[in-house]
């Protein structure tokens, strides 16, 4: 049976609303959760852009059931690899067996802030082979001197490490991430509901891994609202991911959100009461063979989504 999980996204809520969004979706009994890694929102809209380590470890103290995963985290430009060797090591010591790696080569958005520039994608999937070696390097307890093409790490040890080290996992938007996530990476992340995307990751992994993706909704009564909404936070996701990941700030994400209309966007997010719209959306990525799928609730009513899924959308998903 598929996992159904609940995206906690830190763009458009604050931090102390997503710890206690966490605190909901375990309630309500998602399988899992993901959590963003972002240094800016999305859009100005969205309001918010906390520090989402912070938050995991407010989170690890206030739920007991509920694994996270990062989605994702790009240890390239603004983290160095051996700082979040540290960070996932000390979550998965707070959380034990319910925390999670997700990594990726990150956007232009968050990635510049530092000044280090923001590298052709195939150069960042080298910089991420790179850092994951580090990180793994890092988690067998010892000193690590390491000279890399793009890192160098000087006679660092990670010294609190938990008794099972977290799985890693890679996001990937093609075939040759892909296969860095089946060579370096314990499991799939891809938002893509594409056949073709996984059994390029299966034919390299084989069988057996987890392929995790994640979708935007935006469950309300009033559907005219949940358009509104979903229009207002979500417009700039029509552009896809090869734009999005390139732009630089809000600003150009905003530009592109209002060229688009309500109508496009409620093509790609559910929006309003009608639960068989999630049921179909999520269903996609259920034919093509995702084994945890995590939902995104567009907008302030959390508390409402996570009720409607306790008590209705979550008995139907499960019968996917």
């Amino acid at each position: 049976m598929v996992a159904i999980g609940y995206s906690l996204m830190t763009e458009q809520r604050s931090p102390v609303d997503i710890v206690a969004d966490a605190q909901l979706a375990e309630q309500a009994g998602f399988d899992f959760a993901t959590i963003s890694d972002h240094y800016h929102p999305w859009i100005e809209a969205q309001g918010h852009s906390g520090f989402c380590w912070s938050m995991l470890g407010a989170i690890s103290q206030v739920t007991s059931r509920l694994p996270v995963t990062t989605y994702v985290t790009a240890p390239i430009i603004r983290y160095h690899p051996a700082v979040i060797a540290q960070a996932a090591a000390t979550m998965a010591t707070l959380m034990p067996e319910r925390f999670r790696l997700g990594l990726g080569s990150g956007e232009n958005l968050n990635e510049h802030v530092v000044g280090g520039g923001f590298p052709a994608n195939d150069v960042r999937q080298e910089i991420l082979e790179e850092a994951v070696e580090i990180i793994r390097e890092l988690w067998q307890g010892d000193y690590v001197t390491y000279r890399g093409q793009h890192f160098d790490v000087e006679r660092a040890r990670v010294f609190d490490l938990p008794d099972r080290l977290p799985d890693i996992g890679i996001a990937a938007g093609g075939p040759q991430a892909a296969e860095l996530a089946a060579s370096a990476g314990d499991f799939l992340i891809t938002t893509v509901p594409d056949p073709k995307l996984i059994q390029t990751y299966e034919k390299a992994a084989g069988p057996g891994h987890a392929i995790v993706g994640q979708t935007p909704v935006c469950w309300a009564q009033d559907e005219q609202g949940a358009r509104k909404t979903a229009h207002k936070l979500q417009g700039w996701t029509v552009a896809g991911w090869k734009v999005q990941t390139e732009l630089v700030d809000p600003e150009s994400f905003q530009e592109i959100a209002d060229q688009t209309t309500e109508e496009q966007v409620a093509e790609t997010v559910p929006s309003g009461p009608d639960l068989d719209q999630i049921v179909d959306a999520v269903k996609q990525y259920v034919d093509a063979g995702f084994t945890e799928i995590a939902i995104t609730q567009v907008g302030p009513d959390q508390q409402g989504f996570c009720d409607i899924f306790h008590n209705e959308l979550g008995p139907k998903l499960r019968k996917l």
